[in-house]
């Protein structure tokens, strides 16, 4: 292993380890200092990829549970095994890491396997992770990638028995009889339709007046729908005030919105409010990097206020937008980082249209301007909206909630958005962020045909129905 790198990557999540390897690629000398067992970081590891796991098999087990429906006999009651869903969640994860760890060594990267600490421009103190005496490594360039992690409020701290984050929640066994879920963002609706498929009793809380706050009104409108429909509780524009781990219990007291005060009980609390960076330990106060909330602050090259050092991810902060935390996100930032840092042309990441997926039942996907940010900006907003359950498609594979927005200006026709609830949204939205990227008019994508049968037709019907033409609406 060497001590002297043209980069050291300080964190070997999506950000980091992708940056990694494009930096590599580009015939840079690379090392990673990574203090987890496994590369990969969260969303490999404790995020993204083992609650989809989980996800998938919710959905399988609804199919399961509707087999009559589809004319299949399954001779008797159909039972769930968690321990094995576990199993099966641990292999994808493994597999996944392990193809980490492969491209690592074809890309001829070394992995430092400890805890950093930057000790100036250049150089890197790394403490071992199974004990030992530190090393100290330099690089031409640095880059801080050490992600977020979860957090509670105020008041409301994790125990890890009884009130717990996403990380307790991924390894839940048996399926909890009852669940209150505090936080409606992506994490939080994700782990309520994950429970509730499994068959909890679940209450999702919400601060906000509305669920997924961060989506276009009409899905987050369509999203509490389904969820009531479902017979699941939801609380919006209510804060939790209290909560208390009574050894078989969780004991909440909640304000909602009118001012009154309601108790209720639970077995588990899961608190989903959000992630904050994970700075501590990186000698960030004594070198002086400028923060902002926490956060490192950087240009759009994602250069830091110390020459040769940058951050991506979920660490970082560029001012007054808010940051997406969003395992994609930090890939992308990784590689135009080190395209930059190789000397090679690199493009500043246009932040609109960045795709967000949740998971839930029903899926979402978006990217772009909701309608009521499009009409902050002062866009004279053209909508057309179409439902799944007309798609013969979406009837065939019984999904049939949900529907898809268009959001574009009158002008020049321009798409500024594209919003959608329902089924395979996680992966029609990739259709609406390459019509963003290519700056796309409605009315291209009402020429582009789309096949039949699909759910893809949503899209271009909801393209037909901006124009005020819906075809089979």
């Amino acid at each position: 292993m060497a001590s002297e790198y043209d980069l050291i990557v300080i964190g070997a999540g999506t950000g980091g380890y992708v940056a990694a390897i494009r930096a590599a690629q580009l015939g840079l000398k690379v090392g990673v200092v990574e203090k987890a067992p496994t590369l990969g970081g969260t969303c490999l590891n404790w995020g993204c990829i083992p609650t989809k796991a989980l996800l998938e098999h919710a959905h399988a087990w609804k199919i399961v549970q509707q087999a009559k429906e589809w004319g299949i006999g399954l001779g008797g009651s159909p039972t769930l095994d968690m321990g094995r869903v576990h199993e099966r969640k641990h292999k994808i994860v493994k597999g996944l890491t392990s193809g980490v760890a492969f491209l690592f060594k074809k890309n001829k990267i070394d992995w430092i396997k400890g805890t950093a600490r930057l000790l100036g421009a250049g150089a890197v103190e790394v403490t071992p992770a199974e004990g030992g005496s530190t090393q100290k490594v330099s690089a031409r360039e640095i880059l801080i990638a050490t992600g977020s992690s979860a957090r509670s409020v105020p008041g409301i701290e994790f125990d890890g028995t009884r009130i717990i984050s996403s990380d307790e929640a991924l390894e839940m066994n048996p399926v909890p009889r009852s669940i209150v879920v505090m936080g409606s963002g992506a994490v939080g609706v994700e782990f309520a339709s994950l429970f509730h498929s499994l068959g909890s009793s679940v209450t999702l809380v919400e601060l906000l007046p509305r669920l997924v706050p961060n989506e276009d009104e009409a899905v987050s409108a369509e999203l509490e729908k389904s969820f009531k429909k479902r017979k699941m509780k939801v609380l919006t524009g209510t804060r939790v005030t209290s909560a208390k781990n009574t050894g078989e219990a969780v004991e909440l007291t909640a304000e909602t919105g009118d001012g009154k005060t309601e108790t209720f009980s639970a077995d588990y609390l899961l608190v989903a409010t959000g992630r904050g960076p994970v700075t501590g330990g990186l000698g960030i106060e004594e070198l002086g990097l400028a923060m902002e909330r926490g956060y490192i602050k950087v240009d759009t090259a994602y250069r830091t206020s110390v020459e040769g050092i940058s951050a991506v991810g979920d660490v970082i902060t560029l001012g007054d937008r808010v940051h997406p935390q969003l395992a994609h996100v930090s890939s992308m930032e990784g590689i135009v980082c080190a395209e930059r840092i190789a000397g090679r042309e690199w493009h500043p990441i246009n932040y609109d249209h960045v795709p967000a997926c949740t998971y839930c039942d029903p899926e979402i996907g978006s990217v772009g301007l909701t309608e009521a940010e499009a009409r902050e900006r002062g866009y004279d907003v053209i909508v057309g909206t179409f439902p799944f359950g007309v798609l013969g498609r979406a009837k065939i594979a019984h999904e049939t909630e949900g529907f898809v927005k268009i959001v574009a200006e009158k002008k020049y026709d321009e798409m500024l958005g594209v919003h959608m609830i329902g089924p395979r949204a996680t992966e029609l939205v990739a259709q609406a962020t390459l019509a963003l990227r290519l700056e796309c008019t409605v009315e291209e994508l009402v020429r582009t045909i789309h096949a039949h049968p699909t759910m893809s037709e949503a899209v271009a019907e909801a393209a037909h129905a901006a124009h005020g033409a819906a075809i089979h609406l």
